[in-house]
């Protein structure tokens, strides 16, 4: 009998990814989805992570021995607008998965993702697991909740492992996250669609971005051989400013275009810059990330040129 993995937020950006990942090492796929919205190559159910009863009835019925918990309300900015819905999907939706993980009477390995923004504004960079937890968000401190009840769960005995994932992006990332807005943008104007100029907020933050293909693997990898109760960064360890991605597409794109800063769009909740150091995750794992930042946001730009409306 082929070993079973279970994705909750399964259709969303990172899901896919994970699938194929998954099936290529001999797993049967399961997964939910508030969406419904089916995956090859996995069995979806539509149901909302924050109902615990429905959360529980599918757990039971796949019995998996992996958990990849990916669904929850991933963007800082709606967190501000919506805190209470952000408790409730990523607090409530995550202690659903582990209160159901009990009650089915099984013992999976679970993948915790939470997120570089509880960190808050680094004193220090780059920022290694051992920086203290000072998030500035609704969502921020919706991760460091997450993370306090998997360390309980820990102690009683749950396989847990943490991911603090720093930002990632690639081919088929909703145009809600800033890379692949800016690369949507760009390939409406090659196309005609829109006047030559590209909408911006503070080309001045700076992010530690990862491409999602390499991401997969790190989550892949701490399943596999991670700690039980450890937190390990995902992150390329390479830090760029938003300017540097605007002039990075701007050099792989066919045409030439220029840049409004429009004050609407910036947010004056960001942190200003992170940057990860990923040297836990290489010595545990022996994972580093191989696909450049420059080859993602190519990938991405071909993507959106398919793709944009």
């Amino acid at each position: 009998m082929k070993p079973r993995a279970f994705i909750t937020g399964v259709s969303g950006f990172v899901g896919p990814y994970l699938v194929r990942h998954l099936i290529r090492d001999g797993f049967e796929v399961f997964g939910i989805d508030r969406s419904g919205k089916g995956v090859d190559g996995c069995v979806v159910e539509k149901c909302d992570v924050t109902d615990a009863a429905a959360v529980a009835r599918v757990v039971k019925k796949v019995s998996p021995t992996r958990i990849f918990h990916l669904a929850g309300q991933s963007s800082v900015a709606r967190s501000w607008k919506e805190p209470e819905l952000t408790w409730k999907v990523n607090v409530d939706g995550f202690r659903n998965v582990l209160d159901s993980v009990e009650a089915a009477g099984t013992s999976p390995k679970v993948l915790l993702v939470s997120s570089a923004e509880v960190y808050g504004i680094p004193h220090k960079l780059p920022i290694l697991e051992t920086h203290q937890l000072a998030p500035i968000s609704p969502y921020g401190e919706s991760k460091v909740e997450q993370e306090r009840i998997a360390l309980g769960q820990v102690k009683d005995g749950t396989h847990i492992v943490i991911s603090r994932s720093f930002n990632h992006t690639g081919p088929g990332q909703p145009d809600d996250f800033v890379c692949s807005n800016f690369a949507r943008q760009v390939a409406g104007i090659e196309k005609g669609r829109h006047p030559p100029v590209i909408k911006v907020g503070d080309l001045g933050i700076r992010r530690d971005f990862s491409d999602v293909r390499d991401v997969v693997n790190a989550y892949l990898s701490l399943l596999g051989k991670g700690k039980p109760g450890e937190a390990y960064n995902v992150c390329s360890g390479r830090s760029f400013s938003l300017k540097d991605v605007v002039g990075l597409l701007a050099g792989l794109s066919t045409v030439r275009f220029s840049v409004k800063e429009e004050k609407a769009i910036a947010s004056a909740n960001s942190i200003p810059a992170l940057k990860g150091d990923n040297s836990k995750i290489a010595g545990a794992v022996g994972w580093r990330p191989v696909i450049g930042f420059e080859q993602t946001l190519s990938d991405l730009l071909d993507y959106w040129r398919k793709n944009v409306s």
